[in-house]
């Protein structure tokens, strides 16, 4: 067991770094500073993904009255805003992907610096019937290394390698996309017996709701057209796993219950938030005509749209 462990360690660190070394690579400074510039609309995605969504699973972990473990993880994945999944609901949605892509990275990036002292307060103050406390400067530390310093590289990358930045995106991305099945394949597996524990509790239940109600508020506290709203509800709905990873195996010292329910609530969320994705994406390809499309993708600073209003190859800060 002991081996296993420091196997899925590995393999999270490979995870993590992976995944905002491929987000910088995709990412363009342009579209980020699109994202910095609209003060609206990145106010209001603060306030949502960094106050309010924390503060929602806590208070429905606890109106749930959620096991121990449970609680806890639903915690730190409230609190762990800039999934990497966010940014494909925009494309999955047919929403305002540059956008998407950009606040995804953007939330990812400051949610490093966040994720701890958030989750610690929550934590601090919540009653739940053991004493849990996180070394917020460890976490900080270790959270910001493995994501601020790939995210950092893959950028650089972008901006004075653009031809080897997208070569190396493929494979970026697929190891991100590889790792995180083996990662949350090995928490279900490894943790089975505490996983089959929640079918008795509401914990499902409750992370099922947190991407619901988390999409909602994400796309509420939005500006613009409703694509781009959407987009933004999409990436509220999806957080970001590697930070409650760290967060587990440094303060929790990869407690099976803790990792068990991560999983089960990361799974019981993305089984939220990708059917609202493909429910508006058909709903906007029944209703949208393509010039409506591209039009709409030319209001969101989408550069290089052909007549079906998709974007073409090389006109975006995304791939």
């Amino acid at each position: 067991m002991g081996t296993l462990h420091l196997v899925l360690n590995a393999v999270t660190v490979i995870f993590i770094a992976a995944t905002m070394f491929a987000a910088g690579l995709r990412a363009t400074v342009s579209a980020l500073r699109g994202v910095f510039a609209d003060v609206p609309l990145l106010s209001l995605a603060l306030i949502a993904n960094m106050v309010l969504i924390p503060l929602l699973g806590w208070g429905i972990g606890a109106l749930f009255g959620v096991p121990s473990a449970a609680f806890i993880a639903l915690v730190l994945i409230a609190s762990s805003p800039g999934g990497p999944f966010g940014a494909k609901l925009a494309a999955v949605q047919q929403g305002d992907i540059v956008a998407g892509a950009a606040m995804q990275v953007l939330l990812a990036s400051l949610g490093s610096l966040t994720f701890a002292p958030t989750a610690n307060a929550i934590l601090a103050a919540a009653d739940i019937g053991t004493k849990v406390s996180l070394d917020v400067g460890a976490l900080v530390r270790t959270v910001a290394l493995l994501q601020l310093v790939p995210f950092a590289i893959g950028l650089l990358l972008r901006r004075y390698a653009e031809p080897t930045a997208r070569a190396w995106h493929p494979t970026a991305a697929a190891v991100s996309n590889i790792t995180f099945l083996i990662v949350l394949t090995g928490m279900l597996l490894g943790n089975w017996h505490d996983v089959a524990d929640l079918f008795g509790s509401l914990a499902l239940l409750a992370g099922f709701l947190l991407a619901v109600f988390a999409f909602a508020v994400g796309t509420l506290l939005a500006t613009g057209p409703m694509a781009r709203r959407t987009t933004m509800g999409g990436v509220a709905s999806v957080r970001n796993a590697g930070p409650a990873l760290a967060a587990i195996g440094l303060a929790f010292a990869d407690q099976p219950a803790v990792l068990g329910a991560l999983a089960a609530i990361l799974l019981s969320g993305l089984a939220a938030a990708l059917p609202i994705a493909t429910l508006l994406s058909r709903r906007r390809s029944a209703s949208e005509t393509p010039q409506e499309l591209a039009d709409q993708a030319a209001r969101s600073g989408l550069p290089g749209t052909g007549t079906d209003g998709r974007a073409v190859a090389g006109g975006t800060g995304v791939e």
